[in-house]
C-alpha cells in the first residue's frame, strides 16, 4: 500500500512546479525523483525533497536565466520540505 502521506507531498511539488513549468511538472519532478532518490515518485518523503531541491535548481538554472525564479521556486519547495506545525491545543 502506497504511503499516502507522500504520494500528498508529491502531488504537492508538482503543483509548486507547474508554477514554474507548467503541464511539464509532473514528468519533470518525476524524473527527478527517479534519477536523483532512485525510488519511485510517490515515495518521495520531506528528507528527499531536501536533499533534490538542489538538484532542481541546476535543471530550472538551465531553463532560465532569470536567478529570482530559480531561487522562488527552491523556497517554495522548502516550505513543502519543513516539518508540519502541530496545532494548537483545545482547552
Amino acid at each position: 500500500m502506497k504511503n499516502t502521506k507522500n504520494t500528498l507531498l508529491y502531488t504537492q511539488v508538482v503543483k509548486v512546479t507547474h508554477v514554474y513549468l507548467g503541464p511539464a511538472a509532473d514528468r519533470f519532478i518525476a524524473r527527478q525523483v527517479e534519477n536523483h532518490l532512485n525510488k519511485p515518485p510517490e515515495d518521495m518523503s520531506k528528507k528527499d525533497l531536501l536533499q533534490l531541491i538542489d538538484w532542481i535548481k541546476v535543471a530550472v538554472s538551465l531553463l532560465t536565466d532569470d536567478s529570482e525564479i530559480v531561487e522562488e521556486y527552491a523556497a517554495q519547495l522548502h516550505k513543502l520540505a519543513l516539518p508540519a506545525k502541530p496545532l494548537p491545543k483545545q482547552r
